[in-house]
Formats: C-alpha cells, structure tokens, sequence
C-alpha cells in the first residue's frame, strides 16, 4: 500500500503546487523564475534545475529559487535533495502551504511517516477547511496505524468536501483497521451509492467490500463485487488477485486460476502472486506448472522483491 499511497499523495501535492503556481503573477516572482515554472509545467526538469543552480549561485538567499528547486528534485524522485533545499529556503522566507505538502510528500517517498504526519497537520492547523490537506493527513495516519485519528481526519474532509468517494472509501478502510466491520461495509457501501449514476466509476470500493466480504469468509457475496472490480479496473492486477481468490474460496480454480494468471502477467515481479497462482496450479495437479511459479517466487524473494501486489486503479 505504501507505493500506492506515494503515487497519489504525490500526484496530489503536484496538483497543489501547480494551482499555485498558477495563481502566481509575473510580478510575484523574477522573469527567470517564471520561466522556470514554465519548464516545470512542461516536464523539462533537468533545464530547470540548470537556470535554478545558476540563478543560485548569484542569489543564494532567494527562498524561490531554493523552493523551485526542492520542487524540481521532488519531480525528479530525488527526495533527500528536494528537502535538503525547502530546508536552505526555509532559512530565508516561510514556504507555502503548497511547498509544506511537497515537503511531505518527501517523507512519505522515504517512509517517514512520523514527519509526514507533522508537516500535513501543521497544514491542517494553518488551513483547517483545505479539504485535501486533511485527505493527506488522514492517508498518513492510516498508513502510520493509527487509524481512530484517520477516521477523525476523513470525517472533516468529507465535511468540507461532501461526496467525496475516496474519503469514504478510506473511511471504510481505517473502520476496517479497527476491526469495526459493520462500518466498514456501511462506508463501502456508501461510497458505491454516490456514484450510482456517474459515468465513470472508481474501482477501488467495489475491490475493498470484496475483499472485506471474502475476508469474512463470505466469497458469494463477496463475488459481485470483485468481478465489478476488475470490470472497471481490468489492468490493476489486485483486482485479478481478489477476484481469483475469490473464486478459489468458491471452488472454481479454472476461474481462479485464469485470474491470478492475469494478476501474474500484470505484475510479474510480485513474488506473492506466484506463490498463489502456484498454490491454485497444485490444487489442481498442475505439479509442473506449480514448482515453476514455486521457484520464481523464491527467485524473487531471494532479490528482496515485494509481495505487495500494485493496485494502480486505487485513488486513495
């Protein structure tokens, strides 16, 4: 979950510094500067860093510059730089609440929680009705465990922000967290109803009440939801993974067999899901077939690869 939580968190403070940025007029800022947002919003990271290193070294106390900087390593997936220079910034101005989120967003890529959570608070406490703020912290809290205070932060998003999906849905995952089942189904189920009548559905609620409902060793019910999972999200590959085990709980492994046989071909280098598939494969008296998935994931495994399956539809 921790990769999937880096992609959106990230793909949300880009939203947050951009808006910004837009915001911006030539007059805030120096000519080279705007240029330089111009680079960025194009992509062109490497020119960027080059005018910003030299404009540097002629304003070395410029807190834009130094915060353009830190922003373009945080782009550049470079994220000890990019804080190293929001830090050198900091000396001379106060960043923005949009720089803070990059800031950690920084920590999160590191897997430092702990000061993710401190820089997103002091963004909630500075601007208590930025619903997306108090969406990030609540991400972090859930990713950090706790999952009480989660719950308290996805409350206040959604009332800043009503019908809101993913909170909801990250409503359902946090009551999940605490074990409060029936909650958990309830905010599943809510989250589903609010988009009812939209055009284009997010996968990820269907996916977490099958995957809740299999949980509870309850695979028929669980199946609908699964099978609408992969239906709306045919190349996430934890959508084919819940779906095979759901029908490996059903006792259908062609079925099962078929799914994780996808999730494999989506995400080959999870060693979890060739121990599954090889598992399914065994069950049904494909011992070839099996001791070859057998041997991959121990490959894998022996190159320290992640069991986590990737789960690219998830919008948390």
């Amino acid at each position: 979950m921790t990769a999937l939580w880096c992609a959106c968190l990230l793909a949300m403070a880009i939203g947050s510094w951009q808006l910004d940025a837009q915001q911006a007029t030539a007059a805030d800022k120096p000519d080279v500067l705007q240029s330089v947002h111009a680079l960025l919003a194009a992509s062109h990271f490497a020119q960027a860093e080059k005018i910003l290193r030299s404009y540097l070294e002629k304003n070395p106390s410029s807190a834009d510059a130094h915060f353009l900087l830190g922003y373009t390593f945080f782009r550049e997936q470079r994220a000890k730089d990019s804080l190293a220079e929001f830090t050198e910034g900091a000396k001379y101005q106060r960043p923005q609440q949009s720089d803070l989120k990059i800031v950690a967003a920084d920590y999160v890529v590191l897997g430092d929680f702990p000061d993710a959570d401190k820089w997103l608070t002091m963004v909630t406490q500075e601007t208590p009705n930025d619903a997306e703020a108090w969406y990030l912290l609540g991400r972090t809290k859930y990713n950090e465990n706790r999952f009480a205070e989660a719950i308290q932060c996805f409350e206040r998003t959604l009332s800043l922000r009503a019908n809101d999906i993913k909170a909801e849905n990250n409503l359902g995952l946090s009551y999940q967290g605490l074990n409060r089942i029936d909650e958990a189904e309830k905010a599943f189920e809510t989250a589903i109803a609010w988009q009812k009548d939209s055009p284009v559905k997010e996968a990820q609620p269907y996916l977490n009440m099958g995957s809740l409902l299999a949980d509870q060793d309850e695979p028929d019910q669980a199946l609908a939801y699964s099978q609408k999972a992969v239906s709306l999200a045919p190349r996430n590959p934890k959508a084919h993974e819940e779906l095979g085990r759901v029908y490996d709980l059903l006792k259908m492994p062609d079925k099962a067999e078929h799914e994780l046989e996808k999730a494999v071909a989506l995400a080959p280098d999870v060693s979890g899901l060739h121990f599954k598939l090889g598992q399914v494969y065994r069950r049904e008296g494909k011992q070839q077939l099996a001791q070859q998935q057998f041997d991959i994931c121990a490959k894998l495994n022996s190159t320290h690869s992640s069991a986590e399956t990737p789960n690219p539809a998830e919008q948390n």
